[in-house]
């Protein structure tokens, strides 16, 4: 884990992962760089397998499990914490009750009862689709919402939640990690 220099996870800015990858670096005292991409699975692909690059992920990250178990040649789980998110709100654009809700798959649950909700890739996404007007609300953090000048329509406040650290290694590191390689 020492040679852990930078970190990639969920952009935009303004994520909760951004935030949290953010937090692990300066937790350990690494001065590193982190890097946005579109999704987590994007991330992996673009990044090397040299040990210097990890992946930042949420536990409640939609298909976690899947990216770690298909990824067990590459992928070494070398922490995870707890920190809570941004505050999680709905926001829109002006209207009160929003008939189509942007949202990331991880907090639909957020989204109004009789609201369709509208699927990307982050929160901050969503705030971005929705002050491009592709629909009239969205699930967000309070700081993509504002961001975006939003209006906050019900804060859920922050979310306690585990972050997950996953080292990109070489396929024979990982090997010898784990034991199989000695």
């Amino acid at each position: 884990m020492g040679s852990i220099r930078y970190v990639h996870t969920l952009g935009p800015h303004g994520t909760n992962l951004e935030s949290a990858a953010h937090e692990w670096l300066d937790r350990r005292g690494i001065d590193g760089k982190v890097e946005l991409h579109s999704s987590l699975e994007t991330a992996l692909d673009a990044v090397p397998d040299d040990g210097e690059h990890a992946l930042v992920a949420c536990a409640v990250y939609p298909a976690l499990h899947t990216l770690t178990f298909e990824n067990l040649h590459r992928l070494h789980m070398v922490d995870s914490f707890v920190m809570p998110t941004h505050n999680m709100v709905l926001a829109s654009t002006g209207q009160a009750a929003p008939r189509i809700v942007s949202t990331h798959p991880a907090p639909i649950g957020l989204v109004p009862e009789g609201a369709e909700p509208r699927l990307v890739l982050s929160n901050s996404q969503a705030a971005i689709d929705c002050a491009a007007g592709l629909s009239e609300g969205c699930v967000t953090t309070v700081v993509a919402a504002e961001q975006r000048g939003l209006r906050v329509l019900r804060d859920f406040g922050p979310v306690p939640m585990v972050f997950t650290i996953h080292q990109v290694l070489a396929v024979d590191s990982r090997l010898e990690s784990v034991g199989v390689l000695r």
